[in-house]
């Protein structure tokens, strides 16, 4: 992996040299300021002050040659403009051509300087958090506090790019009318803003620009949701993945298993209350029920992720074996009167949670140009399976009994995804393709054996250079050496949870706290459904399901408007925290503060938290991606796993609550399970307000 400031120094312009961030330069401050911690030459402030006129000066420097070379380009388009308006009544198709070319060439120089800015936008964050990271202070607060919100502020410039893309708009509005001049149209791009010009310098533009600012799409945004982090040392124009190694098909399996398993999570929770008390147990003790699936895939999810860096197909076919036993017992347990069993049942469908497998597929084995519509596949497999769940189990409202076992809305459930495993097992098993480079793996451990005569071939052709021409690299990448090893290190993945927590900055923490409380409100609000509304409403269990299933058909369409429309007007950090307000407003509504409790009290309510926790979860992990390490985008320990497993032991925490709140009663158990969520709702607001500076 290439570290940041080898990849700078190899994608500058040349004749731009000078203007871009001297990142090698800050790195170096920053060691002298350690050790002159260390030895006690100067103090904190001091050095903060110092480092900040520093930074002050680099983005100055930036922020006019950025304006200098907007004006050059504005001055080209004004020039072109005067041109076009001179042909507009002539018929000359070679000078309409040469136009449009010029044009473009003004489109691939505006490329050129977007991505000089998102260089230095991207090395300003990284030296942000490596500042942050040395001293363990807060620079990154105080540093954007101070320079984005004054009036004369140049950090906006970097972040916050309108003049460059009103030059963008200025060449799409330009080539646009060349285009429609030439077929006799008179529309502008302003009449039909869905429409795009299809041109390849603008379709690179748009790209640029997109990266650079995070402007986002209902794919991006749902591509984000999915968590599937892109490490930032990575050119945009890199792709381990080729179009012939792709394999179709086994995407579709990777998301057929999600959808699969997400039905498999919910298709229980209408009945799973009357199951409990047809094997002689309280009603609550649905909890547990459905809790010790999620206690399952705790652990799961960690060697799923570390046995994906070796096979995807292995994985797919131990999961599906372990779905197909799994819900073999639990519809067995009704006929062998057995909670144990029932239990043990559950447990076996969390330990085949596959979905760790499903995203790493996604992430290393999806062409990038694919990879954003995979990622919002995932999202929507997962939205539609946590809707098709509990529709189905309304539909199994029926009884029979065949060879003395018995099919009701307890075990049709079991049934029919047992079955629906299994035939998922067959597709599996005869229609997936593990990918090449696993194949490369194992043939380049097979040749091993040959390296060691190469390494001495290579050995005699190094000694026999030119002594000088070695001398000349040494002097070359001397200032370099001592940097290779943090290099190495920097770029390593974390290889356990301690490590991967070390790598945890306030901000990451603070975004892992409010995954962990969007995910317990949810399941407390699902779980404990079928018992909250049997109590208070007299519910039957189609009424659940269909409520439920409601619920779960919010996902997209609530996605689709944030994604689109809301995401474009404000920024990801306004959104966070006005979404956990809105949670927060959710949870105090849902309390029971009179004897009687209404039907559109609790609906209004469990919308009001469900639909803004999924608001809150999408941008909490497209925030999470931006402020996490890039050491924890790859490896078995990496930021989908963590996020996964916050969710996880949210859903155990919760399932748990419910179940001891029960024995204190069916009365109280509604408000007794919301004080922890209102507790941890509370305390994510005030922790996002403390680190908001620093989610950009």
């Amino acid at each position: 992996m290439v570290n940041f400031g080898k990849k700078l120094a190899a994608d500058q312009v040349e004749e731009w040299k000078g203007y871009y961030i001297n990142y090698k330069l800050m790195k170096k401050m920053l060691k002298q300021y350690v050790h002159q911690t260390q030895i006690g030459g100067k103090d904190c402030e001091q050095i903060l002050k110092e480092f900040s006129r520093i930074l002050d000066d680099q983005i100055e420097r930036i922020v006019l040659f950025l304006l200098q070379q907007q004006g050059h380009l504005a001055s080209r388009i004004e020039e072109l403009g005067a041109q076009r308006s001179a042909i507009a009544r002539q018929v000359d198709t070679s000078r309409v051509f040469q136009l449009r070319e010029d044009y473009r060439e003004v489109g691939r120089d505006l490329v050129k300087l977007l991505r000089f800015v998102d260089m230095n936008a991207t090395g300003l964050r990284k030296i942000l958090k490596k500042f942050d990271k040395r001293f363990g202070y807060k620079f990154t607060d105080y540093y954007v506090t101070t320079r984005a919100n004054h009036p004369y502020s140049q950090l906006q410039q970097v972040f916050k790019q309108v003049g460059i893309v009103a030059v963008a708009g200025a060449l799409s509005r330009n080539l646009a009318y060349l285009e429609d001049e030439h077929r006799g149209s008179f529309l502008s791009i302003y009449d039909n803003p869905s429409v795009v010009l299809k041109d390849p310098i603008i379709d690179q533009v748009n790209n640029a620009v997109q990266k650079l600012t995070h402007a986002t799409n209902f794919m991006q945004y749902l591509g984000q949701h999915a968590l599937i982090v892109q490490d930032d040392t990575t050119s945009g124009s890199e792709d381990t993945v080729n179009d012939e190694s792709y394999h179709f098909m086994s995407l579709m399996l990777n998301l057929v298993n999600t959808f699969l398993y997400m039905v498999n999570t919910y298709i229980i929770v209408p009945t799973a209350d009357d199951y409990s008390v047809s094997l002689g147990a309280a009603p609550t003790v649905c909890g547990i029920i459905i809790g010790s699936m999620a206690v399952a895939q705790v652990f799961s999810s960690v060697y799923f992720s570390a046995w994906s860096n070796k096979s995807y197909f292995r994985p797919l076919v131990f999961s599906s074996i372990m779905l197909f036993s799994g819900n073999l017992l639990y519809a067995l347990a009704y006929d062998l009167n057995s909670l144990t069993v029932l239990l043990i049942g559950r447990i076996l469908c969390g330990l085949g949670s596959a979905r760790a497998v499903n995203r790493r597929y996604i992430s290393d084995c999806v062409p990038l140009k694919t990879r954003l519509q995979a990622s919002a596949g995932f999202v929507s497999a997962s939205a539609l399976g946590m809707a098709c769940g509990p529709g189905l189990a309304g539909f199994l409202q029926t009884k029979f009994t065949i060879y003395s076992l018995t099919f009701n809305q307890s075990t049709l459930p079991g049934w029919l995804m047992s079955i629906s495993w299994l035939l998922y097992l067959v597709w599996l098993w005869f229609s997936f393709k593990e990918p090449e480079h696993f194949a490369k793996a194992a043939a380049s451990a097979a040749a091993s054996e040959s390296i060691g005569h190469q390494e001495s071939a290579n050995l005699e052709e190094g000694l026999a250079q030119p002594l000088l021409i070695a001398e000349d690299r040494t002097d070359e990448n001397s200032e370099d050496n001592d940097d290779t090893a943090d290099s190495q290190k920097s770029h390593e993945p974390a290889t356990s949870f301690v490590s991967a927590y070390k790598l945890l900055t306030p901000s990451v923490k603070v975004q892992l706290l409010i995954y962990f409380m969007l995910k317990y409100a949810m399941e407390i609000l699902l779980s404990e459904s079928s018992v909250v509304t049997t109590y208070y409403f007299n519910w039957d269990t189609s009424s659940v399901a269909i409520f439920l299933a409601i619920l779960g058909l919010t996902v997209l369409p609530v996605n689709a408007v944030v994604g689109s429309y809301v995401t474009n007007w404000f920024e990801d950090r306004q959104i966070l925290l006005a979404s956990e307000i809105m949670v927060l407003i959710g949870i105090i509504m849902s309390f029971r503060y009179t004897p009687h409790y209404s039907i559109p009290q609790y609906v209004s309510s469990a919308l009001i938290t469900f639909v803004f926790a999924e608001v809150l979860e999408g941008v909490n992990l497209s925030l999470l991606s931006r402020v996490m390490s890039s050491r924890l985008s790859r490896g078995t320990y990496n930021g989908g796993l963590l996020s996964t497993e916050a969710g996880t032991l949210a859903r155990v925490v919760a399932d748990a609550t419910i179940t001891g709140a029960g024995y204190l009663g069916t009365d109280m158990l509604l408000n007794v399970t919301l004080l922890l969520p209102l507790v941890i709702s509370i305390v994510s607001i005030a922790a996002t307000f403390c680190t908001y500076n620093t989610l950009f």
